[in-house]
């Protein structure tokens, strides 16, 4: 397969269920949209090399430039808001992976410009299809439709494709006119690893990253809610203004696609089940009745220091609470979580956790020694480093 379907292709896995990873600024991205570029095109470039009798790429290459892959986004993604003037996120997916694809090809500095100019100049995806009245399943294949796209602009470089030098700040037609309302881009910091040492993993539960604190701590309700449900009077949530933005929703939800994007939604599947997992998005068990009862009443506001927190670079809290009043006038503990699992602040306690999911996803998928074999590759950093791409693409492909 050439490299930009494989590059969709397995885009479409890693983010059709939405249990990835995630970072945030003023966009929130999911960085690991951009690894199947980085690995299809890695591959692509070590079966080459052997088929000419050449030494194989080493995955010590696809892993730094997947680093340099999610710099490019989380630095453009930090002080930039581009779902703000209605722009998917995934446009930032395309730049990356235009950069990244254009230097792993063999790129030269001019190349990589004229590659990059293209990727801004190019048509860019909507938010529509994460927001309703629109909201479907479009969600999960968007970023393999990106990152395909800038493997292939990357390769229209190599072929000698023109770049275009004010694609950006021309007056009238460039990129900041035309859809950021004439912004230039602002930097909060040097790209070093900064992106990649913060990112936040989906650990417990697939689920919108701000709905992951949130979901957790309508678990820990359960208990003392589960039995009561048709006691309940009121729910009040407090979050941030884009967890409000995002997640905030009301009636109807009409696929699985939209409920994963409903706090209300999600926090009620926690108090109910006591867990969330991709099957609660589906159609038989969104007909519990008891799910939208609880949502009616919930009601979701902004919190002014969960906002300030959210935007502090030293904390980057993503906070959620939630409090149960009942019909007798009592009511639940505040049940709080400023720091989701997948944060930076508690990789002692989630990197354990995130081993696991790994560990069991591998052998949902595999039976015990291809499963040994990934295993054995994957959890020792020396023997992954100096692995051939294409040997680990035939050891984890299906």
């Amino acid at each position: 397969m050439d490299p930009v379907a494989a590059t969709f292709n397995l885009g479409a896995l890693v983010r059709w269920l939405d249990f990835n990873d995630a970072f945030y600024g003023e966009t929130v991205i999911h960085p690991s949209d951009t690894i199947s570029a980085v690995l299809m095109t890695a591959d692509h470039l070590s079966r080459s090399r052997v088929a000419r009798g050449k030494a194989p790429l080493a995955m010590r290459e696809v892993l730094e430039n997947i680093v340099k892959a999610y710099e490019i986004m989380g630095g453009l993604a930090l002080e930039n808001g581009f779902t703000a003037v209605g722009l998917d996120h995934t446009i930032l997916v395309k730049i990356a992976v235009t950069a990244v694809a254009t230097k792993l090809l063999g790129g030269t500095h001019e190349e990589i410009i004229n590659a990059v100019s293209n990727a801004w100049v190019d048509g860019h995806a909507l938010a529509a299809f994460r927001r309703r009245p629109n909201t479907g399943s479009r969600k999960s294949w968007a970023a393999g439709d990106a990152a395909s796209r800038g493997v292939w602009l990357a390769m229209q470089a190599l072929k000698g494709e023109m770049g275009y030098p004010s694609a950006l700040t021309a007056k009238t037609w460039g990129f900041y006119d035309v859809l950021f309302k004439g912004r230039r881009f602002r930097f909060q910091r040097p790209f070093t690893s900064y992106v990649i040492e913060n990112v936040l993993f989906k650990i417990p539960y697939p689920t919108a990253f701000h709905g992951q604190s949130g979901v957790e701590a309508a678990i820990k309700l359960h208990p003392l809610v589960r039995d009561r449900l048709g006691d309940v009077k009121r729910v009040d949530v407090k979050c941030h203004d884009s967890t409000m933005v995002i997640l905030d929703k009301t009636g109807p939800l009409h696929n699985p696609a939209d409920r994963d994007h409903c706090m209300q939604y999600m926090m009620a599947v926690g108090m109910i089940y006591g867990t969330m997992t991709a099957e609660h998005y589906e159609d038989h068990i969104a007909a519990d009745p008891r799910i939208d009862a609880l949502r009616a009443k919930m009601k979701l506001s902004e919190s002014a220091q969960y906002e300030r927190e959210y935007h502090d670079p030293a904390k980057r809290t993503n906070a959620n609470s939630i409090q149960v009043f009942f019909k007798d006038g009592s009511k639940s503990p505040l049940s709080e979580v400023l720091y989701p699992l997948g944060h930076r602040r508690r990789r002692k306690e989630g990197i354990p956790v995130l081993m696991d999911k790994f560990e069991k996803n591998v052998a949902r998928v595999f039976a015990a020694r291809r499963r040994d074999r990934v295993l054995a590759a994957c959890l020792d950093p020396q023997r992954l480093d100096a692995l051939a791409v294409n040997e680990f693409v035939d050891l984890v492909a299906v």
